[in-house]
């Protein structure tokens, strides 16, 4: 009998390209004749998946985001993984914000997932693997039209 074929659908963050980007955003904001007096401040926390921005008013605060966005689409990363929290103000009258970076599917997410592999009702076992779903067939075409259904997730792992 032959071998299955399988793939896993993921949602993950390259860490090393939100770093290149949120550096690039910053080199920008601080060349940026409007924006150059802000003290803007953006710091990557990779163990907690999130970037705390620091400037000194709501202008400021939306130009930076703006940048950020601009610089992760540049670097090939989507702006969907970045979830704005609301802002906060912050000592000697500035604002903070979080962006929180959503990485893995959540446990809903997954269900929908695969509820909609089992609805195409091919050939194919669909298992959710922590924050991952693996999709196993034994025919590669039939796994070919479950990746064109979940097209806008990436992959890993195809066999």
């Amino acid at each position: 009998m032959a071998k299955d074929s399988s793939f896993d659908i993921v949602s993950e963050i390259d860490f090393q390209e939100v770093d290149n980007a949120l550096n690039q955003a910053i080199k920008e904001i601080h060349q940026r004749y409007d924006l150059k007096d802000s003290g803007t401040e953006m710091e990557l926390n990779k163990k907690d998946k999130l970037i705390n921005l620091n400037t000194k008013d709501d202008y400021s605060r939306k130009q930076s985001i703006d940048i950020l966005q601009t610089r992760f689409i540049k670097r090939g990363l989507s702006i969907k993984v970045m979830k704005m929290e609301e802002p906060e103000p912050a000592a000697s009258g500035r604002l903070k914000q979080k962006i929180s970076l959503q990485s893995g599917i959540s446990k809903d997410n997954s269900k929908i997932i695969t509820k909609m592999i089992k609805d195409l009702k091919l050939k194919v076992n669909a298992q959710i693997m922590d924050e991952r779903i693996r999709v196993q067939g034994a025919k590669k075409d039939d796994l070919q039209i479950v990746i064109q259904k979940v097209k806008e997730v990436q992959f890993v792992n195809y066999q």
